[in-house]
């Protein structure tokens, strides 16, 4: 349990943060969780200086007590202070990287200078240290879109200033005006996150899945701010589409939480029907099927009959967008993901197969509702739009739909289309349908491979969250996203993207990536929220692991898994369930 708690102290490293242990959960109510669910404010020393325009003395001196704590109270008598000198040809700067990324500000604290006007600094943040090297606009595409992330402040005499609100990881400062000698005391990172236990854990035989599943779980966990965003840097904003992944990260790390119904209400709000939520007609059917998946992890009925009205409307609203030969001919923008935002074939059969599934979900809750009529009509409809099977789609996102939507045979697809040349052609957001639907062809070890390889891939280039999107074939020849770039490597960060993410505009934070978390625990763990969430259905696929222990919120209590391979290959479960909870076998 302590260890749950303390996952987030991970990535502080040397830091002397404490978020003490976990508070008790087992039967807590809801108003006891919410009291966990606050915003807080910490501040964190720098872990390493990545690069400085002077290394003699002559510009920068005593850059190392930046790296070492301090108490955020400038004195009088500071002696041995990080120092910025500039001429009138040399305006020294230093890179600082607080070894995560997070999201916030910083605060920059200055001693004593023979003048007392205020002292100009130039600030960028930086996912990347590429990205901290940029200017705003131009060929690399950094902006200061959504969140500021270059700008010029100015620090007083003898005081500090906090500053910014973005997701960063490395900063850069430089000294903006010639012939200033600058005593800073500190620059510490004012880390903003959402005050809330880790309540779902993974251990396995295999460290690398370890850390895949804590990434993802962390992305969300900084994407968790007033509302539940898709980025911290850009794309700042509630992408309903986007949520279900994060919801399903949700569900799976920290449980009930009231991000995700302030979420979808707000996004109902913002777009009354006739509209599309974000003006995409498969966000609105993104948003029932997380009610849906909210519903069965939760079983809170009262919050499901609140959106009643509503999605009847919207149910009934895209049983319009069907044509004579039961085929979607939805309107507005026809969006499954950008990589396959140019293909209209991979488009049309993905909405087709959200179609299905979306009218399935709502049968489904029609029967929560005691709709009888509502339930069969809407069961008709999907058993129709199964008559349609669309043709000449190759991608794996679009595939990976038609097979969770039962029009597709799971392993005939997985064989042709999904394993075809390894992790090539995946993307970030759909990649969680693409394991679902390997998972459905029976092919678990394919998909940890897939896990291990195109998440993992990520991490070896220095991430600690994880991307709007990522291409396994360009992260072969780049460089790491922590150093400095050089000739012979590309730079991951500035110079790819495509569509919205074009270059160091791209997010690296986003919400939409944590697929693998919450996929690790239901398929590999193997727990199955049944019956509204009270009842587990253990079914592990280990594959080559050893063994894997994992922890899973209910709204019982933290339920506690093991399984453990045998010499024989037999598994051996032990289980620690809350009380009221079933757990079957």
């Amino acid at each position: 349990m302590k260890k749950t708690h303390a996952i987030l102290l991970v990535f502080l490293l040397s830091q002397t943060l404490f978020f003490g242990q976990l508070p008790p959960i087992f039967n807590e109510s809801d108003e006891a969780r919410a009291s966990h669910s606050k915003m807080v404010k910490t501040y964190l020393t720098p872990q390493k200086i990545i690069w400085q325009s002077d290394d003699t003395d002559t510009y920068i001196q005593n850059e190392e007590t930046l790296l070492k704590k301090g108490n955020g109270q400038v004195a009088v008598n500071d002696k041995n202070q990080f120092r910025l000198i500039s001429t009138d040809t040399h305006k020294p700067g230093i890179i600082l990287d607080y070894g995560k990324e997070i999201h916030g500000g910083v605060k920059i604290s200055m001693g004593i200078r023979p003048s007392k006007t205020p002292l100009k600094l130039r600030l960028r943040f930086g996912e990347s240290v590429s990205e901290t090297m940029s200017d705003v606009g131009g060929e690399n595409t950094a902006t200061n879109e959504h969140s500021l992330r270059d700008f010029i402040i100015e620090v007083p005499w003898l005081g500090a200033v906090e500053v910014g609100e973005t997701g960063f990881r490395f900063l850069r400062i430089d000294l903006v005006d010639a012939n200033e000698n600058a005593p800073l005391k500190e620059i510490a990172a004012a880390f903003t996150y959402r005050d809330i236990p880790y309540l779902g854990s993974f251990e396995s035989s295999d460290k690398r899945l370890n850390d895949i599943w804590l990434t993802g779980a962390y992305t969300v966990h900084l994407n968790m701010q007033s509302y539940l965003w898709d980025g911290i840097k850009r794309d700042r904003l509630v992408w309903v589409g986007d949520m279900h992944p994060e919801v399903m990260t949700i569900n799976t790390v920290f449980g009930k939480n009231s991000i995700v119904p302030k979420s979808l209400d707000l996004a109902r709000d913002q777009h009354p029907l006739p509209q599309w939520m974000n003006t995409i007609s498969s966000y609105s059917m993104w948003w029932l099927l997380i009610h849906k998946n909210w519903y069965d992890y939760h079983g809170d009925l009262p919050y499901l009959k609140e959106q009643e009205t509503y999605m009847i409307a919207l149910l009934d609203q895209l049983s319009t967008f069907i044509d004579n030969d039961n085929k979607e001919v939805l309107n507005g923008m026809r969006f499954l993901d950008w990589p396959t935002s140019t293909d209209p074939k991979a488009i049309h059969a993905g909405l087709q197969a959200m179609m299905i599934m979306t009218f399935e979900a709502g049968s489904d809750i029609m029967g929560e509702f005691n709709r009888p009529d509502l339930q069969k009509k809407y069961k008709k409809i999907s058993k129709n739009l199964k008559k349609h099977i669309p043709e000449g789609n190759t991608t794996k996102q679009a595939a990976s739909l038609m097979v969770l939507a039962d029009i597709a045979k799971a392993k005939q697809i997985n064989s042709e289309i999904l394993t075809k040349n390894g992790v090539e052609n995946m993307s970030t957001f759909y990649g969680y349908y693409i394991l679902e639907a390997m998972a459905k062809a029976d092919d678990y070890n394919g998909a940890i491979n897939v896990i291990k390889d195109y998440w993992g891939g990520m991490l070896d280039l220095g991430a600690t969250t994880f991307w709007e999107g990522f291409n396994i074939t360009e992260g072969k020849i780049s460089g790491r996203i922590d150093e400095v770039p050089t000739e012979n490597k590309s730079d991951i960060h500035k110079d790819f993207g495509a569509f919205c993410y074009v270059g160091l505009r791209h997010s690296l934070c986003h919400g939409w990536a944590s697929g693998p978390t919450s996929w690790l625990t239901q398929h590999v763990l193997g727990v199955n929220v049944l019956d509204g969430g009270n009842t587990i259905k253990l079914e592990p696929h280990l594959g080559d692991l050893e063994f894997v222990n994992g922890t899973f919120p209910t709204k019982f209590g933290v339920l506690k898994v093991g399984h453990k391979k045998e010499s024989n290959g037999k598994i051996t479960t032990s289980i620690d369930a809350p009380k009221g909870l079933k757990v079957i076998q």
